[in-house]
């Protein structure tokens, strides 16, 4: 539900021709699902902000990937966190273009998140007349290369000034920059705030998981039946049970990585089981399954969702962000200062009803003694210590081998 209290509307009509879906430079970055990326457009505010899903993952661990677009007042449309330029994709923003004018700005508000970078240069390609404003510290891995040899359009393309009054939207946005310094490369989010409609938009470092799949995951529900299955020989059956459960294995798997109620079976029962499965072809890895949920799983993701309040990601939360947590908390009050009431993240749900208070609680893991809020106490449980252990030691075991760097002392 957004700020004025509507629900999101699916807006303009989606593609039936395969072809719309094609998206051609897959190879550059292999994710599901590949050459064919469907894109849903809703409407967030009437006639001021939509949101743009699409989809990405591994091994039909999927979840949305979203770019923003904003009407501007003077005329004209700023884009946040691009997505596949399909030509469906591209359809629904010219659409866009036709009613509220062209896209004068196109915001890349990260400097890590090769997934958001990739479509940049692709995007800034179709609308030829738009600014392009980036992160800045931008990297690239093994080799750092020019911008240009990534695709960013030379002449259009500018680093965000660490002043944002200086830029040409400032009228209408303020941001903040969040650049963590990490040895072989940046973490940098960049958080906009859109002043009329009170819109915080972000990319990664905050999320809301919801209870039933998002609409982009339900174009093609086999990801959702695949992992509603308790082993290879159950039938993949399509309801909304399962498709619900799908969702919400899914959602774990993915923020944790390996959570504490999934087991992994041994690699020759795994593969017995394949032999006996009732459905094997490409598209179900022959049946393959490599999963195993405990009965308790349900209660894993109750606390994870926590009735759909925000949080910051394990990864980021062990691996990026006690790298600097007094610079992160300082990004954080001044993030807090602004009046949004609801906020658009590039994943999982969208749009998030959220406050201030909430969004500057959810950096509370990097205080010794965090002032709980107690009208948000309730609200903003913590993620639960045994589906953190994976990452946790996979932090430890990167910081022995010299990989990542020792997380700093809370502040």
């Amino acid at each position: 539900m957004n700020a004025q209290g509507n629900e999101p509307q699916q807006w303009m009509q989606l593609s039936t021709n395969p072809q719309d879906w094609s998206w051609q430079f897959w190879p550059v970055l292999p994710l599901y699902p590949y050459g064919k990326r469907r894109t849903i457009c809703s409407e967030i505010v009437k006639d001021t902000i939509w949101t743009f899903d699409q989809l990405h993952g591994i091994l039909y661990t999927v979840v949305p990937i979203r770019m923003t677009v904003v009407k501007l007042e003077a005329g004209g449309l700023l884009v946040y966190a691009p997505v596949a330029p399909t030509i469906e994709c591209v359809r629904l923003v010219n659409e866009l273009v036709t009613k509220y004018g062209d896209v004068k700005y196109i915001i890349l508000p990260t400097s890590s998140g090769l997934e958001h970078k990739v479509f940049v240069g692709p995007f800034a390609r179709n609308f030829p007349q738009a600014q392009v404003f980036i992160a800045p510290h931008q990297w690239s891995f093994p080799v750092n290369l020019p911008l240009s040899w990534l695709g960013f359009p030379p002449k259009r393309t500018q680093v965000l000034s660490e002043d944002s009054s200086q830029t040409p939207f400032a009228d209408e946005f303020d941001y903040e920059v969040l650049d963590i310094n990490l040895g072989r490369g940046s973490f940098v989010e960049v958080a906009f705030f859109h002043k009329r409609s009170q819109t915080l938009l972000l990319t990664d470092s905050i999320l809301s998981v919801p209870e039933d799949p998002p609409a982009i995951n339900q174009l093609d529900p086999y990801p959702l039946l695949f992992h509603a299955r308790n082993n290879a020989s159950e039938v993949i059956v399509d309801n909304q049970e399962n498709r619900r459960q799908g969702w919400q294995r899914i959602s774990l798997f993915a923020i944790y990585f390996r959570p504490s109620a999934l087991d992994m079976p041994k690699l020759g029962q795994m593969f017995r089981d394949a032999f006996t499965a009732p459905q094997r072809s490409p598209k179900n890895y022959f049946g393959l399954f490599p999963l195993r949920w405990q009965e308790n799983w349900q209660q894993s993701f109750a606390v994870l969702r926590g009735n759909g309040r925000p949080f910051v990601a394990p990864i980021l939360q062990i691996l990026i962000l006690p790298q600097a947590p007094r610079q992160v908390l300082d990004w954080a009050d001044k993030v807090a200062t602004w009046d949004f009431r609801q906020i658009i993240a590039c994943h999982f749900d969208s749009p998030i009803e959220a406050s201030p208070r909430q969004f500057r609680q959810a950096f509370s893991f990097l205080e010794k003694q965090p002032m709980l809020d107690q009208d948000l106490s309730g609200t903003n449980p913590p993620l639960l210590a045994e589906d953190m252990k994976f990452i946790q030691e996979l932090e430890a075991s990167l910081a022995r081998q010299g990989i990542a760097k020792p997380a700093k002392e809370k502040v």
